[in-house]
């Protein structure tokens, strides 16, 4: 058997202070009634941002050149249209074969603006 030297085994340290700590804890109030809550949709929030920003994330993941990416938006009544302009040489990129890889930013830009309450649409032009 080996016997620990020098050490206590299985002494117990709850109870000791340490220096500089204080024990005391102030009491907060916390309103509830702030409207701080992450699901609040209250706030100031633009009309079809999300699908917007959909777009532009899903392009510049996709192009060679992410900066030559801009996304112009025209918004009326529960609707927004997005134009992406992406650059000459990433025309093929964003299109794809046979216009699957357009169809599919289009289908996901469509979900993102529904969850948001508004039918979005995308344009890819030169």
């Amino acid at each position: 058997m080996s016997e620990v030297v020098g050490e206590d085994v299985g002494e117990d340290v709850e109870g000791e202070d340490v220096e500089g700590e204080d024990d005391e804890v102030e009491d907060v109030e916390v309103d509830e009634d702030e409207g701080d809550e992450v699901g609040d949709d209250t706030g100031n929030r633009l009309v079809g941002a999300v699908p917007r920003n959909v777009v532009d994330y899903i392009a510049r993941q996709i192009v060679d050149e992410p900066d030559a990416v801009v996304v112009e938006a025209d918004e009326s009544r529960g609707r927004i249209d997005l134009r992406l302009h992406v650059a000459p040489d990433d025309m093929g990129k964003i299109i794809g074969k046979r216009g699957r890889v357009a169809q599919a930013i289009r289908t996901v830009v469509r979900a993102a603006g529904a969850r948001e309450g508004v039918e979005a649409s995308v344009d890819i032009v030169d």
